[in-house]
C-alpha cells in the first residue's frame, strides 16, 4: 500500500533529479521520502479517483519507500472538497523515473512563497568511524550560518540550498543564527551524527509568523564495506525531529502547485 500511495503521489520535479544518483538504485526504481513543510495549509490527495491522503498536515515526512516506475493520474484539492471537487492542480500521466534516492520538499521561499525542491540525497559511503551531516534551509528566513558546538560549521547558507560535510560520529549541539551574528533563530538541539548514516537537518517555516522549525531525516546503510565485500545500496531512512512527525505522504510537486492555488483562494475569501 505505501508503494502504491507514493507511486500516486510522485512529483514531475524528480524527472530532473534522477542523474546524480542514478546508480544508487534499480533503474525501475526510485526511493523517495517527501516533507511537508509548509506551514498552515493542509489538503487531500486523490490518484485515479480513489482517496488516498486526508488532512495532510505541515511537519510530516514519509517513510522511504521503494517506487516502481510508471505514469499515475493525480489530483490535489482542498480539504474536504471530495473527489469530485474543484482541483487545485490536476495532472494525468505523470512519469515516475527510476534509479534515484531522493527527499522533495514542499516549503516557502525565501520570500514566503509556496514552492517545491527535490534534493538528491549523498548515499555515498562514509569512512569509518565517521557520519555524514546534512543542512538545508528550507525557511522563508534571510541566509544563516549553522553552528555545531555553538562554532560555525556552514556559513550564509540561503534557501533552497544546502552544505554537508563528513565528521567523526557523536552528538552536537547544533543551532541556527543569521549570518555574521549570534542571534539565535532555531535551537539549540542535540544532532546525532551517527556513524554510516546521512543526518539531513532542514530549517522550514517562516522567521515572519516565528514558527521556524526543524525536521531530522537519517539515511542509513552508509558504512564502507571492508575489502572484497560487497557493499549495499543504503537509502532505507529513519525519521526522528522536533517536528510532530505523522508519518504520511503528500505530492509533493503536485502539492507544492497546489499549495499555491489553496493559498490564493483562502486569500481570495477573505478579501472578499
Amino acid at each position: 500500500m505505501k508503494a502504491r500511495i507514493i507511486a500516486a503521489l510522485l512529483p514531475l520535479a524528480l524527472v530532473g533529479a534522477v542523474a546524480p544518483q542514478a546508480a544508487m538504485a534499480d533503474e525501475h526504481e526510485a526511493t523517495v521520502q517527501v516533507l511537508h513543510a509548509v506551514p498552515g495549509l493542509t489538503v487531500d490527495v486523490y490518484a485515479n479517483g480513489e482517496e488516498l491522503l486526508t488532512d495532510f498536515a505541515p511537519g510530516t515526512l514519509t517513510d522511504p519507500v521503494m517506487l516502481p516506475a510508471g505514469s499515475y493520474d493525480l489530483k490535489v484539492t482542498a480539504v474536504d472538497a471530495g473527489p469530485d471537487g474543484d482541483a487545485a492542480i490536476e495532472a494525468n500521466d505523470v512519469t515516475v523515473p527510476g534509479g534515484a534516492n531522493i527527499t522533495v520538499v514542499a516549503h516557502l521561499d525565501a520570500d514566503g512563497n509556496p514552492t517545491l525542491t527535490p534534493f538528491v540525497n549523498d548515499v555515498a559511503a562514509t569512512a569509518a568511524g565517521q557520519g555524514r551531516l546534512t543542512v538545508r534551509h528550507t525557511a522563508a528566513a534571510p541566509a544563516v550560518d549553522v553552528r555545531a558546538n555553538e562554532t560555525v560549521a556552514f556559513s550564509n547558507l540561503s534557501n533552497p540550498n544546502e552544505a554537508k560535510a563528513d565528521l567523526a560520529a557523536g552528538t552536537v549541539s547544533a543551532d541556527v543564527v543569521l549570518t555574521g551574528t549570534s542571534d539565535v533563530a532555531i535551537g539549540p538541539a542535540d544532532v546525532n551524527v551517527a556513524e554510516g548514516a546521512n543526518t539531513i537537518v532542514y530549517a522550514w517555516g517562516s522567521a515572519a509568523d516565528g514558527n521556524l522549525a526543524l525536521a531530522v531525516q537519517v539515511i542509513d546503510g552508509l558504512h564502507s564495506a571492508p575489502h572484497g565485500v560487497p557493499g549495499g545500496t543504503g537509502g532505507q531512512a529513519a525519521v526522528a525531529g522536533n517536528t510532530s512527525t505523522a508519518l504520511a505522504v503528500v505530492a509533493a510537486g503536485l502539492l507544492a502547485a497546489g499549495l499555491v492555488v489553496v493559498a490564493s483562494r483562502r486569500r481570495a475569501e477573505l478579501a472578499e
